[in-house]
């Protein structure tokens, strides 16, 4: 059969490339580019850099399998980058790695999987897919420290039905040992943590690309007080504590950013919690909606641990329902659905819900 590899130039995608030669696959490698300078330049630090471009380019060339970049940059700056400096214009806190699976990267690479003739697409992601039946499962990866099913939680039946994960079956030591046994350059590569369109700071890319951010407003308590000034709410995000710019004597945080004024809202950390969130952007890995009730673990965050929480459909969406009240829940994150090792589904966190418990 023949495997159409998506290559980012990372030590992940190299060993998923070589083991799909190794089971005796056809291999294409391909690198979509998705973001340049205002030159046309790649970028030259954090991910998806003519470096990674590079990499990519030479480990194809050691396996000896055919290999493309796609130019996918007016796409990606559609898709990912305006809705991204929206999403902070708007007060949230959005995740543009999930936002470029779901609109972006598995659409592109599906559709040239089928382009080129390929069987099936292969990523190099800490996640696994299991077929029972003809019905497909997303699953954690093997690693806990490095799983990536968070951000492929938008994948339905349609998607997982065409996708295979090697990589998820291994640990990250595993993976690097793999890549030193198969001889490849990226065996010692070091991992990327950036975005791939923002080279340091997030802020200072949102104010050169999205004037609205920068809008000076105020910082108020809870209830109004006016206690200081700040120079533009993409500073600022829901439970951050450090670098408010007030002096106030005891812990505070942000607990709430209201973009129509440009008012930052300060509080102490009981006005974090939250009972639960409704969610829009939702899907379900296996195409149907979770009877009402339902009882999941929900991640809030990538690196979050899950917590305990009940599903409900409403109009707009999804509500979770918390079974203890959680801080920090920040519009704009991904909610993400888990029955234990299995991703039940996920969407993006729409609003907040606060106020008193109610009891049954």
């Amino acid at each position: 059969m023949k495997a159409l590899v998506a290559m980012s130039g990372g030590v992940d995608s190299s060993v998923a490339a070589a083991l799909m030669l190794e089971q005796g696959h056809d291999v294409v490698g391909v690198t979509l580019k998705q973001w340049q300078g205002a030159d046309g330049s790649m970028p030259t630090s954090g991910c998806c850099t003519v470096a990674d471009a590079e990499d990519a380019r030479r480990v194809a060339a050691q396996l000896d399998v055919p290999y493309y970049v796609l130019d996918h940059v007016a796409d990606f700056r559609e898709r990912v980058v305006e809705p991204f400096g929206a999403a902070y214009v708007a007060g949230r806190t959005p995740n543009p790695c999930i936002d470029c699976n779901r609109r972006v990267r598995f659409r592109t690479l599906l559709e040239r999987t089928e382009a080129l003739g390929c069987d099936f697409l292969v990523t190099g992601h800490y996640a696994r897919v299991k077929n029972e039946g003809g019905s497909y499962k997303l699953l954690k990866g093997k690693d806990p420290s490095k799983d990536q099913s968070y951000v492929l939680h938008m994948l339905g039946q349609a998607e997982l039905s065409q996708v295979r994960l090697p990589i998820g079956e291994f640990t990250k030591p595993e993976v690097r040992a793999e890549a030193e046994r198969l001889g490849l350059r990226t065996a010692a590569k070091p991992d990327s943590q950036d975005i791939c369109f923002v080279k340091d700071d997030y802020r200072s890319f949102l104010r050169e690309n999205f004037s609205d951010v920068a809008q000076p407003g105020q910082l108020v308590d809870t209830g109004g007080k006016v206690l200081g000034e700040h120079e533009g709410t993409v500073d600022f995000t829901i439970g951050q504590r450090k670098g408010l710019g007030v002096a106030l004597g005891e812990p505070r945080y942000v607990v709430d950013i209201q973009p129509s004024t440009a008012t930052v809202v300060i509080g102490k950390k009981a006005d974090l919690e939250a009972l639960g969130c409704t969610l829009e952007e939702v899907s379900f890995v296996s195409g149907g909606v979770p009877p009402q009730g339902t009882e999941v673990d929900v991640k809030i965050r990538y690196r979050s641990a899950p917590v305990p929480a009940v599903v409900s459909s409403i109009p707009t969406g999804v509500e979770l329902m918390f079974r203890d009240p959680q801080l920090a829940v920040a519009p704009g994150q991904a909610a993400v659905m888990y029955a234990g090792d299995e991703v039940v589904g996920g969407g993006t966190i729409a609003t907040v819900v606060k106020g008193d418990r109610v009891t049954e």
